[in-house]
């Protein structure tokens, strides 16, 4: 069984988690005609904001009520009101979403009775905009929770309750933080394959992939869910989660609207993705198409070609628990050995079922010290400095992934994701001028780890003064 180790550090050093209230303002991104809202200072928003431009390359429509020193200690309503107002006026988004911040919560307000004075103080001004509260203190959770809660908040504020007639061919998806714009793309598409219809919350692949509105600036999301799909989700005959972490909203959608789920904590690798075409050929009543079976051998291809380079190899990875799942067990599916795990928090039900003898709640310095050794450090480009200075080849994954272009367009789930993680992986590590050497290959000959360490620092050396345009025999270090 998995042991999971607290974090014993004071302070955090090279930090590994974002903010949950970051994490909720991702999820709002993901539905048309929305501006997430920030209660707190201008600070807190800021910091979310060069994060999300740096990561998409985008214009991000993120705002903030910029609490000062009077609001912190007298309170925000009032700042929270004319924030809200002035959004409507000047925007006229179909929803705000409220991010609740550590300096408003820590202060103790009372969010909801302020809220509710609001819209019904400002019914007129406000109508035909949905104002949803997410509670979202900085000081707990990571980018998971607070995705699950402003997901969980938009079911609750705007799904209409009760038993509604059911479309049969109707699929509610709450993807999960971790799909990329071009996973959620691939999965609607896999989905319409078997002629049903799919309404996915959030959909950041119709509001973060990359167009620009024709000859107008628009100071709200311009694409995703639409606030009415999200009335109507209790029409949908089936609804499918992904993540562990979207169990929570889609229980709620269950008991509000009585909507059956099905939760698919990954769906990276052959046997996950083969359970979900199976429960959409059982849905629609209707065979896999040829398209998909070709996609699922060809993957099966990729397979057999690249566990050669996967066997044995340590792999070292800092991500959220059901990153950290989907891509472990991806991992020791293909034959490599995971050797350091660090995580953001303890909580995730999901770190039981990580294949990995221990799990480090931490940051990025702790995966630094428990990595050296390993043959591939995976996580965001926060992670690049240690990778550099062990000697490790690096894989980005999650969020941020600030120092590459195109991250939010990578397949890592279905069939076809499965199949470029593979080859992206294999030709890391074919890349990598320590792999295989001919020590290795020699049975009668063992390599000490003190030589490996060795030509990993000298190899680190090497980039160092080629990044600082150097030839590499003068490197200064």
């Amino acid at each position: 069984m998995v042991r999971i180790l607290p974090q014993s550090k004071s302070a955090a050093i090279n930090p590994l988690k974002s903010s949950q209230p970051l994490g909720a303002a991702f999820a709002f991104l993901g539905v048309d005609g929305a501006v997430p809202l920030f209660h707190g200072s201008q600070g807190c928003t800021s910091f979310a904001l060069v994060l999300f431009v740096r990561h998409f390359k985008e214009a991000i429509p993120l705002q903030t009520t910029a609490m000062d020193e009077v609001a912190t200690i007298l309170g925000g309503a009032d700042h929270l009101e004319q924030a809200i107002l002035n959004l409507k006026t000047r925007a006229k988004p179909r929803l705000i979403g409220i991010c609740t911040t550590a300096l408003a919560e820590t202060r103790g307000e009372d969010f909801v009775g302020d809220l509710a004075k609001i819209k019904l103080e400002h019914a007129e001004e406000l109508a035909g905009t949905v104002v949803v509260l997410t509670k979202t203190p900085d000081f707990d959770g990571a980018i998971e929770e607070g995705w699950a809660k402003a997901v969980t908040a938009m079911i609750e504020a705007i799904t209409q309750t009760g038993e509604r007639a059911r479309q049969s061919r109707k699929v509610a998806i709450l993807p999960g933080w971790n799909l990329t714009v071009a996973d959620i793309e691939h999965l609607r598409e896999m989905v319409e394959s078997f002629g049903l219809m799919p309404v996915i919350l959030p959909d950041v692949s119709g509001s973060l992939d990359g167009t620009v509105p024709d000859d107008r600036w628009v100071p709200t999301t311009y694409g995703g869910t639409s606030v009415e799909g999200i009335r109507e989700l209790g029409t949908a005959a089936q609804c499918i989660a992904i993540g562990e972490h979207m169990r929570r909203p889609a229980e709620v959608l269950q008991t509000l609207t009585g909507v059956p789920y099905v939760l698919f904590q990954s769906l990276t690798g052959l046997n996950a993705v083969d359970r979900f075409v199976s429960l959409l050929s059982a849905i629609s009543g209707a065979p896999a198409p040829t398209k998909v079976r070709r996609r699922r051998a060809q993957l099966q291809d990729a397979l057999l070609d690249g566990h050669f380079h996967f066997g044995g190899k340590k792999i070292a990875i800092a991500s959220e628990p059901d990153q950290l799942y989907q891509l472990a067990t991806f991992f020791t599916g293909m034959g490599a050995e995971i050797t350091a795990v660090v995580t953001t928090t303890s909580t995730s039900k999901i770190l039981e079922k990580v294949p990995a003898e221990a799990i480090q709640v931490g940051d990025l310095g702790d995966l630094e010290s428990l990595g050296d050794g390993a043959d591939l450090l995976v996580t965001h480009s926060h992670g690049r400095q240690a990778a550099a200075r062990l000697g490790i080849p690096m894989m980005r994954v999650g969020f941020p992934v600030f120092d590459r272009l195109g991250s939010q367009h990578k397949l890592t789930i279905l069939y076809q994701g499965t199949r470029d993680l593979i080859f992206e992986v294999a030709n890391i590590f074919q890349s990598d001028p320590l792999a295989p050497s001919p020590w290795a290959l020699d049975p009668f000959r063992s390599q000490t780890d003190t030589d490996k360490k060795s030509q990993r620092l000298a190899r680190g050396d090497r980039t160092q003064a080629t990044s600082a345009g150097l030839p590499a025999d003068k490197n200064p270090l």
